[in-house]
């Protein structure tokens, strides 16, 4: 074997053409483009946000936090509250009933879903405030017999009585869904194994279905329970001072519509920020049993990035 023929590894790769190629990166005019049109105009509205005088800035800044609005705030996140728990609780129930072998359970809920799922919202809640057009009173005795104890429907339900009934009921036809589906994602397997220890069936949807539905029950339920936060602002219709309402009364009282719309928006951004966070610690927690390293919190990516600061400055 000559010694022309076998070249050292370094004559090699000055010979190859690939090793003196300069590697250049793509460039995707299209994207800086669509991101600079993207700047100029975000940069266009928040310039009229500051400049236009429309917006009243001091007007929003006056009404923002005024007594009036709080209260209103509060009425808000009261219906919020009882329509959520309420909902889903009864939600839970009619779901269990939609999987059960029972044919009159499962054809029951089936109706109330189909049902609460048509009316519109405004329509329940309107039908609820004159219930007492339809029953002027309400009582318990024997069915089909006398009647024991009665009370007049009004004084029984009242408005935001009618409200809660009515956000309830409309809530609970579509947490029933949310539940239904992840109860079905829980691996079937897991019951059989449970029975097969000779655990009851109510511990059995306790500690095991309902933990492991949760995962998938969250991000669904998360997203109705917003939309609940700001559907509450249809109960305008039955005069109920939640935010809408006041700030609808506010604004027809001072004719100062803009600002105070931008008040009830700025509230809604606030309210949905806060259950946007609770819903993430929420999933965070129920993923523990499936994601053992789950990544960290903005809060503690915030602190690493502060730490490596402060490490880099004191060097």
């Amino acid at each position: 074997m000559s010694s022309d023929t076998i070249a050292p590894p370094a004559a090699r790769a000055a010979e190859d053409p690939a090793t003196t190629l300069t590697v250049v990166p793509a460039r995707h005019y299209a994207r800086w483009v669509a991101a600079a049109a993207v700047i100029v105009l975000l940069a266009q509205f928040a310039h009229g946000l500051a400049t236009n005088p429309v917006w009243e800035w001091h007007v929003f800044r006056d009404y923002v936090l005024s007594e009036t609005i709080v209260q209103a705030v509060w009425v808000t996140l009261q219906l919020t509250a009882y329509a959520t728990v309420l909902g889903f609780l009864l939600g839970t129930v009619l779901a269990f009933m939609r999987l059960s072998h029972s044919p009159v359970l499962r054809t029951v809920a089936w109706g109330y879903v189909w049902i609460f799922r048509s009316i519109p919202m405004i329509v329940q809640l309107v039908f609820w405030f004159n219930l007492s057009a339809l029953y002027e009173e309400l009582g318990i005795g024997i069915p089909f017999g006398p009647v024991f104890w009665s009370v007049d429907s009004n004084a029984l339900i009242g408005t935001i009585g009618a409200a809660i009934i009515g956000l309830t009921l409309h809530q609970a036809a579509y947490a029933a869904e949310i539940v239904r589906g992840g109860v079905l994602a829980v691996d079937h397997g897991q019951l059989e194994a449970a029975a097969a220890l000779g655990i009851p069936r109510l511990r059995q949807i306790r500690r095991i279905v309902l933990p492991q539905a949760m995962r998938a029950i969250l991000p669904t339920a998360g997203n109705e329970i917003i939309g609940l936060l700001k559907g509450t602002s249809v109960v305008y219709v039955m005069s109920i001072g939640e935010l809408f309402y006041q700030v609808q009364v506010v604004y027809g009282r001072n004719g100062r519509v803009i600002p105070l719309l931008l008040v009830a928006t700025a509230w809604y951004v606030v309210l949905t920020t806060l259950l946007s966070v609770a819903q993430y610690y929420v999933e965070r927690r129920y993923a523990r049993g499936a994601d053992r390293t789950p990544p960290p919190t903005p809060l503690q990516r915030a602190r690493r990035v502060i730490h490596s600061l402060s490490l880099g400055g004191s060097r």
